[in-house]
């Protein structure tokens, strides 16, 4: 059985699926065939009754909503590739009903909680410099952390001031703003080469220890300013990118613009920004100090 999962999991990775994805769908599978193993079933020969099963047995072990719709996502993946396979019949799968998932609104920060926590970087320190670098372009263009710290040299364009972030088969072209682009100019031009151990090293953005800057690492760096900054608020990865989307409709930007930006490939992705920034998270600071 193990190697028809082992199969499924070089499928995912041949489309270039997240490291992330292929690793929740692998632990979510195996979980599922231990299951049935138990009672000595095979997935090939379930039927739907074992399928809703399943499910019962996730939500007699507490797990939540979430986790519960995530695995049976991971499952109707399985099924779709043994179909396409012809390893069985039809895909029972996808007679699954998971509990729905309650989506939360994604936490923002106001304007000013934004500024603040750009400020919080020593810059009279190489590591300072960086983490300035990173916070001022992941706020002045709204991609993922792992689109940032998957960025070469290659993908910077300091002359027409933009960055290129490839994903998968496709690419966009993010301007940058004056302020995020001197920044990266400082960073480039002054610290990096301090960073690197070495010139084959083409990752823009570098440890301390002269090696590729890690998701964890970014974490860190964001949990350390946001402490400093002392906003009550639990900051992930993501906030600012989701702070970027509504502060850009904030200020007058189209949706479908906002779309490109941040490589939304379905505009529905977005719209749950446009709600959002019709709520009171403006403030007065920036009318006093706009950002370039």
């Amino acid at each position: 059985m193990k190697i028809i999962i082992d199969e499924f999991i070089e499928s995912l990775k041949a489309r270039q699926a997240s490291q992330n994805t292929i690793a929740s769908y692998e632990r979510d599978i195996m979980q599922f065939s231990n299951y049935f193993e138990g009672q000595n079933k095979k997935i090939f020969d379930l039927t739907k009754e074992d399928m809703q099963d399943y499910i019962n047995h996730l939500i007699a072990q507490g797990k939540s909503n979430s986790t519960i719709s995530r695995s049976t996502a991971s499952i109707k993946s399985l099924y779709r590739y043994l179909l396409n396979k012809n390893l069985v019949e039809e895909n029972i799968a996808e007679s699954i009903e998971a509990p729905k998932v309650d989506r939360k609104e994604p936490m923002i920060l106001t304007q000013s909680e934004i500024e603040t926590l750009l400020e919080q970087p020593d810059l009279s320190e190489l590591k300072g410099q960086r983490d300035k670098a990173m916070l001022e372009i992941l706020y002045a263009t709204g991609i993922r952390v792992t689109e940032l710290i998957s960025l070469k040299l290659e993908d910077v364009n300091l002359t027409n001031g933009y960055i290129k972030v490839k994903k998968k088969n496709s690419e966009r072209h993010i301007p940058l703003g004056n302020l995020s682009l001197k920044c990266l100019k400082e960073y480039i031009n002054k610290v990096r080469p301090l960073l690197i151990r070495t010139e084959d090293e083409k990752t823009l953005f570098i440890n301390t220890n002269g090696q590729k800057m890690t998701r964890q690492g970014y974490w860190k760096i964001l949990k350390q300013y946001k402490e400093q900054a002392k906003i009550d608020k639990d900051i992930t990865p993501h906030t600012i990118r989701h702070s970027f989307a509504v502060h850009m409709l904030q200020n007058g930007a189209e949706i479908k613009t906002v779309q490109e930006l941040l490589g939304h490939t379905d505009v529905a992705s977005t719209m749950m920004y446009t709600q959002m920034s019709n709520l009171n998270l403006k403030d007065d600071y920036l009318k006093s100090h706009p950002r370039a």
